[in-house]
């Protein structure tokens, strides 16, 4: 009875609670985090609500008052100062007073005698005084229930209703059946990197000019090219020595030759593992002068991370209980039937009586670690989804406790759950469906996911347009006009977004048939020519340069989809009303022929009439013009320009 008693407000419907709290929901330090909830009690009493934040392992605890929205449904929020773990949970109250205060106004409007609602006023606050601590608090109940003790009525009254009171009662009263969320939940707040950046992936090994194995400090000599297009993430495949044992050739053949440098994927050999640095590429003190330099040209490295061993690997002989074995005493290489990777063997997470194989999990926990010492915090983990869930969370968790900033990106291209999961127990971004959508429906629909439902509280794109394993079909027979199209697409709808080196010369030469490339760079050496007719550079220096200087673009989940009227153009729109920053965009999703449609200029989001205007300006273009009236008409050509990006300026609204 006691118990049930004590929860007289009913809190439920909280929005975000990653299953049950199971998991931390996902924010930005230094933005605000928003949460709603569904607060209310029997009746007709008046409810007060308030969102309760703290630190992980802080003792200062803060209050932020909710605000209602409409049926019953309340919302509050609080800014993340740092990168760190938060915890919160909500209160709901009955404020008596507040609710007297609304039922005694009505009755003087009405012309009632109130004179027994006075001395309701006045012993509800002596009621609040003499429940009160000791402090500045009590001392103004006190000095209130003195004020109100005597005189007459009208007195009486003009006291208790006055707002300065109310702001007391509000502050210093009786919260009247207060309860408390059953649970505490938890956010993490990250930097802004990992909801807010742009990749460019590359291969150091093909860094040098001409055909020559790439170093570090070739890599160097590209960062120049990389900052003026824009990005912010310099993304190398792994860099660690490759193994000999069932080496592929090119084109992932099964006989390589003798100069064949193999799948940087097939990691270890005697020269050292997943600490170790490919001889040709240089020595650690190389890889440092590099992650220095490119922090100079404001870029960040990020690693990718394959949790694969050749049987060349040095951990084979000191550990063999790292791996998996055969019944007939061999070596168990890895497999996605049909298909076998005789150049990579599998390691082994879980002992025969289901005991986690701690050393080996502690190992690339230390990996990690090891390359977070030297300046890297950001990771992108190759087929996460095949290693055991318990795995990734304790070793997300235990790199986190001393890298708060560390960024992990998963690329599982795998079953929605099975993502979703990944980012549930840690992974600040994803790998996602977006390079399968092509479509207007398609898109639409798989945003609106992304964007409205509960995954938007923890699971975070990263909308490669491709990547050295993935050349879609999109992007091979339509040229630079794919191209364009999406890189617009990847650039404005999400908030991370990466292309793999050679989209930026629209090279998507594909094995026939497959969404391969025709002579890999994950088999050889390339040479690449990005300064070859055809190149889409100004329109990646454009989008990246628009995403960093528009605040709305930072935000993923302000995405709205507009009526463009015509099923091969898509419309929408990034609005960020706090900071007066509004972006309208049309893409023609078509690379093979142009189009002249209609579309619905949203007034309705500014408050405005459909017969009003509105400034424009050609975020392209830069020039700046009015709109009048809802409906427009707009030409889209692949060929010229497959794309529009319109900053909307409205009534008020900063010009520049």
């Amino acid at each position: 009875m006691q118990v049930l008693a004590a929860s007289r407000i009913c809190i439920e419907g909280i929005d975000p609670e990653i299953d049950g709290g199971r998991f931390a929901a996902k924010c930005v330090a230094g933005r605000p985090f928003t949460v709603r909830a569904d607060i209310f009690g029997e009746g007709h009493d008046t409810i007060r609500a308030a969102l309760i934040w703290w630190r992980q392992g802080s003792s200062q605890i803060h209050e932020v008052p909710m605000e209602f929205l409409v049926n019953d449904r309340w919302e509050g929020r609080f800014t993340p100062p740092e990168n760190a773990l938060y915890r919160y949970t909500l209160f709901g109250w009955k404020d008596d007073f507040l609710g007297w205060r609304k039922d005694t106004a009505k009755k003087v409007a009405a012309g009632l005698n109130v004179d027994v609602e006075t001395e309701m006023g006045h012993r509800l606050i002596a009621n609040s005084r003499d429940h009160a601590p000791e402090g500045e608090g009590r001392a103004a109940l006190e000095s209130l229930v003195h004020a109100t003790n005597h005189g007459s009525t009208e007195d009486r009254l003009g006291i208790l209703m006055n707002e300065d009171t109310l702001a007391v009662m509000t502050r210093e009263g009786r919260r009247y059946g207060l309860t408390r969320y059953e649970r505490d939940l938890a956010v993490f707040a990250d930097r802004e990197a990992a909801a807010f950046s742009a990749w460019y992936e590359m291969f150091p090994r093909s860094a040098a000019p001409g055909l020559r194995h790439g170093t570090f400090r070739d890599v160097i000599d590209r960062l120049p090219y990389v900052q003026d297009l824009g990005f912010d993430v310099l993304y190398f495949t792994p860099i660690h020595p490759i193994g000999r044992t069932n080496r592929k050739g090119r084109n992932n053949t099964l006989t390589p030759g003798p100069d064949d440098v193999g799948s940087p994927y097939a990691i270890g050999s005697e020269q050292g593992g997943h600490t170790a640095i490919h001889p040709e590429l240089g020595t650690i003190e190389d890889f440092d002068a590099l992650v220095r330099e490119a922090r100079s040209h404001g870029l960040e490295i990020a690693l990718d991370i394959a949790l694969n061993a050749s049987p060349d690997h040095p951990w084979i002989k000191e550990h063999p209980n790292w791996f998996e074995w055969r019944p007939d005493g061999s070596i168990a290489y890895a497999e996605n039937p049909p298909k076998k990777y005789e150049d990579i063997v599998n390691f082994r997470y879980y002992l025969e009586d289901g005991s986690p194989n701690a050393p080996f999990w502690e190992a690339i926990r230390d990996m990690f670690l090891y390359w977070a010492d030297h300046g890297v915090e950001m990771f992108r983990v190759d087929n996460p989804h095949t290693k055991p869930f318990p795995f990734w969370e304790w070793v997300l968790d235990e790199v986190r406790a001393k890298h708060p900033g560390a960024v992990f990106l998963s690329e599982a291209f795998t079953r929605p759950k099975m993502m979703k999961r990944l980012a549930k127990l840690g992974y600040n971004q994803s790998y996602s469906y977006f390079t399968w959508r092509n479509t207007k429906t398609e898109l639409t629909e798989y945003l609106t996911e992304l964007t409205t439902e509960e995954c938007r509280h923890y699971m975070r794109p990263n909308f490669f347009v491709n990547t050295p394993d993935i050349n879609p079909f999109f992007l091979q027979d339509s040229g630079r006009a794919s191209h364009r199209i999406r890189l617009a697409l990847a650039a404005t709808l999400a908030g991370n977004y990466g292309v793999y080196n050679g989209f930026e010369i629209c090279d998507g030469r594909p094995i026939p048939g497959k969404e391969e490339y025709l002579d890999s760079e994950k088999y050889e050496i390339r040479d690449w020519d990005f300064d070859r007719e055809g190149h889409i550079k100004d329109d990646i220096r454009l989008m990246n340069r628009i995403r960093r200087k528009h605040a709305a673009m930072r935000d993923f989940t302000n995405l709205e989809f507009f009526d463009a009227h015509d099923d091969a153009v898509l419309c929408y729109g990034r609005f960020d009303k706090a900071a007066d920053s509004y972006l309208l965009f049309h893409v023609l999703l078509d690379p093979q022929a142009g189009r002249e449609f209609g579309f619905d200029l949203p007034l309705w989001r500014f408050g405005l009439p459909d017969e009003a205007s509105i400034e424009v300006q050609d975020a392209v273009q830069g020039n700046h013009f009015t709109w009048h009236g809802k409906e427009h008409r707009l030409t889209l050509d692949p060929e010229t320009r497959p794309y529009a990006i319109w900053r909307l300026i409205p009534p008020g609204g900063a010009r520049d």
